[in-house]
């Protein structure tokens, strides 16, 4: 996409992210979450990659340039930084921080970005890209100072649900998922009936539903159909993200439909 330009900035972002993940830093601990962790996090990056190759492939205005390219990927490698815990924190896992991850990654990331050489402007729009990322987060309604930073948040929060959602585990870790929100909910000390769920059944009946309502819409509007991008040959050719989640939610339904036979036969 950019020849010529150089990768020293992608690579020191790409290995040191390793190491926090890993538990090679010598100030955070191993990432200990199961579902938002580094597989999540290169998902994720590998769905923007491709995302953002097949924007630039379009030609569509306006273009990014190396630079912009780069801050996108910062994002979307920092976007769950906030799972991580210093080694003095001990108690429970990353999962505990669900409720407040986006704004811990922004602090992170804020303090981070600076000792690569970015200026204000370029942590702003990592930290604005990665703010798009709140699930409660209206695009529509955030601040950006440049129109590449709005391109940068719809890609990153259109792969932040694609690169999960298309993986092909993705109906076995709605399990783990489950947890990792009973222990943000437990945490923050949430009554049983402010929980967005009460069991893993809940999530696993509810994952279609969420994918058609709230997540179709997010990424057709919200995230300005950042996804199209994702087709191959553009702008005709099949989405393989898209048949990959479609696939997962088939799953998820069959497997909700034999559990309640199983049920009624009980009965």
């Amino acid at each position: 996409m950019y020849p010529g330009a150089s990768l020293v900035w992608l690579h020191t972002i790409f290995k040191d992210m390793e190491r926090w993940f890993s538990g090679k830093h010598p100030d955070y601990a191993a990432v200990d979450v199961r579902y938002h962790d580094l597989e999540h996090t290169l998902q994720a990056t590998v769905c923007m990659v491709l995302l953002l190759e097949g924007r630039h492939i379009a030609g569509v205005e306006p273009r990014l340039n190396a630079r912009q390219f780069e801050l996108g990927m910062s994002a979307v490698l920092l976007h769950d930084a906030g799972y991580l815990k210093l080694r003095s924190d001990t108690e429970g896992t990353g999962a505990k921080y669900t409720f407040c991850h986006v704004l811990r990654s922004c602090a992170f990331a804020a303090a981070y970005l600076p000792t690569l050489g970015a200026n204000d402007y370029e942590v702003e729009a990592v930290l604005g890209a990665i703010n798009c990322t709140g699930p409660s987060n209206e695009i529509n309604q955030l601040k950006f100072r440049e129109p590449f930073e709005r391109i940068l948040g719809c890609a990153l929060a259109t792969a932040d649900y694609l690169g999960q959602m298309a993986a092909a585990d993705y109906p076995d870790e709605l399990e783990i998922l489950y947890h990792e929100f009973k222990e943000s909910d437990d945490f923050i000390h949430l009554p049983p009936s402010r929980r967005a769920f009460k069991s893993v059944s809940e999530v696993a009946e509810r994952t279609p539903m969420f994918w058609q309502k709230f997540v179709l819409p997010k990424l057709e509007n919200d995230f300005q159909a950042s996804y199209r991008f994702l087709a191959r040959p553009f702008p005709h050719g099949p989405n393989r993200y898209l048949e990959a989640v479609e696939k997962n939610i088939g799953t998820i339904k069959r497997r909700n439909a034999a559990k309640l036979a199983r049920q009624a036969k009980k009965k």
